[in-house]
């Protein structure tokens, strides 16, 4: 017997909303939904750090709000509360580990490494707020967070290296 939270529902392909909170389909990919997500948001990172530090803010703050519902309303539709397919939260996350980090190869891989690592991890108050806060709300805000904390790590690691 499969779970809800494997199983991709057919109205990902038709409905677009579904399509976007599951990453323009990369959530449907088995296994690990939410790497595949964070993968197909990298691309987007090279277009967003093309922008101005203020605009690639903007960017972020429209898309979590854009996801907050989009999250909400699948999880609601599909009758599951974070099914493993929604990754329109790791997105954002990604979006947010890489903001104000160095552009370059290497730079774009820590923070994939780091973003994932946090997400998966989930340390406080990842997994507490994971565990306690509901609707869209709370499935991008633990990914946000994840997307913060990859986000210090990187600009410290940077902080360090130009010490050297």
């Amino acid at each position: 017997m499969t779970d809800a939270h494997e199983t991709t529902p057919a109205s990902v392909w038709r409905n677009p909303i579904h399509f976007l909170a599951f990453g323009f389909g990369s959530g449907a990919i088995r296994p690990a939904p939410g790497t595949w997500g964070t993968l197909a948001a990298l691309p987007f990172v090279l277009v967003w750090q093309q922008l101005p530090v203020a605009g690639y803010g903007l960017v972020i703050v429209l898309s979590t709000l854009l996801g907050i519902w989009l999250c909400h309303r699948t999880a609601a539709d599909l009758g599951v509360h974070d099914h493993g397919g929604i990754v329109w939260d790791e997105f954002v996350g990604l979006w947010i580990a890489l903001w104000l980090a160095p552009t370059g190869w290497l730079w774009l891989l820590a923070g994939f490494a780091l973003f994932r690592l946090f997400d998966i991890w989930k340390p406080w108050p990842i997994r507490w707020i994971d565990r306690q806060v509901g609707g869209g709300f709370g499935i991008m805000l633990d990914d946000i967070i994840a997307g913060f904390m990859a986000l210090l790590v990187l600009l410290l690691a940077e902080t360090l290296l130009a010490m050297v």
